[in-house]
């Protein structure tokens, strides 16, 4: 039986575009025993978090046990809120997050999609987590993985000199690691 990825899209317009590039580039890095979901995620602007959560949690209770999560951006901003204020209805092996956003403000529409003070203490305790982020990332400053790294030590961070935004469409190292679980 091949083993379940779910990979959450980026936001903006465009973003499921643009992120096939990297679904295709973790597919062919993963091979035949990887069975890739990858839903588009339909945007509700009135919504404060677009909508996205409960889309998760659906695309989530599709899968069987064991299942293997990836996002990017937004994506992975979502599916760590998700993750962390929801219980998950799955046994989750590996948490993969790629380019992730640190929301933070007080504007309005960052109220929504911000994380809670304490969501390291709500993420599954039995999940790797794994962070990814370019230096050179031209969208999603650098220092927002740091962030990450005060909050959740327990990660395992991935600090990758170039790639960009999107890690040069190149999901080799992301690959490796979940192989590695």
């Amino acid at each position: 039986m091949r083993k379940q990825v779910l990979f959450i899209q980026g936001g903006g317009d465009g973003g499921y575009e643009a992120d096939t590039k990297l679904v295709a580039s973790l597919q062919k890095a993963l091979g035949k025993d990887y069975e890739i979901s990858y839903p588009r995620m339909q945007t509700d602007e009135a919504a404060p978090d677009f909508g996205w959560l409960k889309q998760i949690g659906k695309e989530i209770g599709k899968l069987r046990d064991d299942v293997i999560l990836v996002a990017h951006s937004l994506g992975a901003s979502l599916l760590l809120k998700y993750i962390s204020e929801n219980k998950v209805s799955k046994k989750v092996a590996g948490i993969f997050l790629i380019s992730t956003p640190f929301w933070s403000g007080k504007e309005k529409w960052v109220q929504g999609i911000e994380l809670q003070e304490d969501f390291a203490e709500s993420v599954p305790k039995n999940s790797r987590i794994f962070f990814y982020h370019c230096r050179d990332d031209e969208e999603i400053p650098f220092n927002h993985i740091a962030s990450y790294r005060h909050k959740l030590p327990v990660a395992t961070f991935r600090e990758i000199e170039s790639g960009g935004h999107q890690l040069g469409n190149n999901l080799n190292l992301v690959a490796k690691d979940i192989k590695d679980l």
